[in-house]
């Protein structure tokens, strides 16, 4: 088998035990004689599948009874639009604006015409840090936050209290540590980063949320749709789903949330001291104290301190020749990026890591 590190930030890395059951049962699903790909949405054998998926969630979560899992279509940015249509009262919302997904969320607010503040930012600062002070409106419709965000490289490391509803984009780090719902009374996430292929978004959600929505909403895009009928209103991305089970209850077999958190904060720990012991080689675009567990942005700089596109240039192209791919930093703001969710391996961050210490001896 010809495995590489795959560090890209989404389609990421699906544990290789999951592709293997997916693989062992793709033609022939348990002696059923047909793929899961293949079966109705609404037969016995799918609908094992898809029970347990939200089941084993709800166990390795701790999602309380008083939540509702839906699992939908769309991606994380239907769910900029989505929120506002279910939630919004006519009174107030407010954002936390922390980089490119938060201000996506804001711009949907926006089309919608809602009465919205943004409450803290630090776009001033390029987004390298989790804004200071962040305080909410207890009385406001919603309260938004984006919990990691992939491009820059920031995350936060508690929630803000408020007693608005708390809504969480976790796109980027669902399942990577336990959550306190007590804070958190919407979560939604696209699948393709931590929890399974692209195309199925997870979201979790306050049963008492539900009939805040309006009849003007359209019905496909009423969170109270798909709870009554458990995400079967109409057919749902069933292979996601599929792989979505599988990926949990690989999950639960490697020591749950808090046996991978654990995992993650090891893995992050050893590649931001690979870049902090490298002599202003390599520098972390994220402030120490708002850095990601999932993506690792940083630049290489010359002797001067200026980012050095041309080295950073070579350094994507020798990882991609060693086999490691994914490392060329976002667009919008370019150097390197490093993603780490929980498929990617220890063994996997040490293999970067040896190639940082060699490109730097080599080129610095």
């Amino acid at each position: 088998m010809n495995r590489i590190f795959n560090f890209g930030a989404g389609p990421s890395a699906i544990p290789t035990e999951v592709l293997e059951e997916a693989q062992k049962n793709l033609l022939d699903y348990k002696g059923e004689g047909l793929s899961i790909m293949e079966a109705s949405h609404r037969s016995k054998m799918y609908d094992e599948v898809h029970t347990e998926a939200i089941d084993v969630m709800k166990e390795l979560y701790k999602i309380p009874e008083d939540y509702d899992v839906l699992l939908l279509q769309g991606g994380a940015s239907l769910q900029f639009a989505m929120v506002p249509l279910n939630l919004y009262q006519g009174g107030k919302v407010q954002y936390v604006d922390s980089g490119s997904w938060s201000s996506k969320a804001i711009k949907e607010a926006k089309v919608q015409n809602l009465n919205m503040e943004i409450v803290a930012d630090s776009k001033a600062t390029t987004y390298d840090r989790i804004p200071e002070d962040i305080v909410f409106d207890d009385e406001a419709d919603y309260a938004y936050i984006t919990s990691n965000n992939t491009i820059y490289g920031t995350g936060y490391k508690e929630f803000p209290s408020t007693k608005a509803p708390l809504v969480v984009d976790a796109s980027s780090d669902i399942f990577s540590y336990p959550v306190d719902w007590s804070k958190v009374d919407l979560m939604f996430a696209g699948a393709q980063k931590n929890a399974g292929p692209s195309g199925l978004t997870i979201v979790i959600i306050k049963k008492e949320l539900l009939d805040r929505v309006g009849e003007s909403v359209p019905t496909i895009l009423r969170y109270k749709t798909h709870a009554e009928k458990d995400s079967l209103y109409h057919t749902p991305p069933t292979f996601g789903i599929y792989i979505l089970n599988l990926t949990l209850n690989w999950l639960k077999r490697n020591g749950g949330i808090e046996g991978i958190a654990k995992q993650n904060e090891a893995k992050a720990g050893l590649l931001y001291d690979a870049i902090d012991n490298s002599n202003g080689f390599y520098v972390g675009h994220a402030q120490k104290d708002s850095r990601s567990l999932m993506n690792v942005s940083f630049n290489i700089k010359d002797a001067s301190g200026e980012k050095n596109s041309e080295l950073e240039a070579k350094f994507v192209k020798l990882a991609t020749e060693a086999k490691m791919i994914g490392l060329k930093g976002h667009r919008s703001i370019g150097g390197l990026r490093a993603s780490i969710y929980n498929a990617m391996t220890t063994e996997g961050v040490q293999a970067l890591i040896d190639f940082m210490e060699t490109f730097q001896k080599e080129n610095s």
